[in-house]
């Protein structure tokens, strides 16, 4: 067993990022495993597998993001009492870890912890969110910017921006770039919905972790992400941005969630 395990899913990832990833990762003082989860079209990145605490898997395909994480959940569940998932594009002081760990060891709740992410220049992300509706999740992607102003008092409710953002928050919807998750939990609700192929995988997971747990977000911690907003510049992204959204709300409802329903106001209180 070791204190942690992580999973990084690959594709085509820039080789001077993921080194500098790893090598924060292994400053911490905690016992790790790493999984590399390479959906590249060629395994270049096979040479990380001799970075200490790492275990490259390359998987011939680009299974999808949560398929790509689900194969590294397999191989944790037996191994680690917390999984880190993890995107390749994030900084951070390496100690945050530990304090991730010491706050799910005295707190038996907590099924995972989302810290507080800034952009590279230091500018709060705002990823604390309700469970979205359909006009939320295509509203804020869709409508064009000099549009937003006339919907600024809906979206602002989703992002829950009357929230204080320098406190802990039970919040049913938080963002995949670094989910600091108890083991356990995350087998018992199966990982990711593997139909997902990329996009809103990380709504769809935290919001099933919710129903079991406290999903907390945690100041305490910060890591800086760069937004990349593929999904606005690439129309394959796109298209699969708006699959993943189609098949979140014929999941759990597009009108008629009862859940969301519940969820949300319970956040106004």
């Amino acid at each position: 067993m070791v204190d942690i395990t992580i999973s990084i899913v690959l594709f085509q990832t820039d080789k001077e990022e993921l080194r500098h990833l790893l090598s924060l990762i292994n400053e911490s003082p905690l016992s790790k495993h790493i999984y590399l989860i390479d959906n590249s079209t060629n395994d270049d990145l096979r040479i990380f597998s001799n970075t200490p605490n790492v275990e490259y898997i390359f998987n011939y395909v680009n299974v999808g993001y949560g398929a790509g994480h689900n194969v590294a959940i397999g191989k944790a569940q037996n191994m680690s009492k917390y999984h880190i998932i993890m995107n390749s594009d994030i900084d951070f002081n390496p100690i945050i870890l530990e304090q991730a760990f010491i706050c799910m060891e005295t707190n038996d709740n907590i099924g995972m912890i989302s810290p507080k992410i800034l952009l590279p220049d230091g500018e709060l992300q705002h990823f604390c969110r309700k469970l979205p509706t359909p006009f939320d999740l295509f509203a804020r992607r869709f409508v064009p910017g000099f549009a937003k102003p006339l919907f600024k008092r809906f979206l602002d409710n989703y992002l829950l921006l009357n929230k204080d953002y320098s406190s802990t928050m039970n919040i049913p919807n938080l963002p995949g770039c670094f989910m600091f998750v108890r083991t356990a939990i995350l087998v018992e609700v199966g990982g990711f919905d593997e139909n997902f192929f990329l996009y809103v995988e990380d709504i769809d997971l935290t919001r099933r972790l919710h129903e079991k747990s406290v999903t907390l977000y945690y100041p305490n911690i910060v890591v800086r992400h760069s937004l990349a907003r593929g999904s606005y510049k690439d129309i394959k992204l796109v298209l699969h941005h708006i699959a993943s959204a189609i098949y979140y709300f014929n999941k759990w409802g597009w009108f008629n969630d009862k859940g969301r329903i519940t969820i949300n106001k319970n956040l106004t209180h």
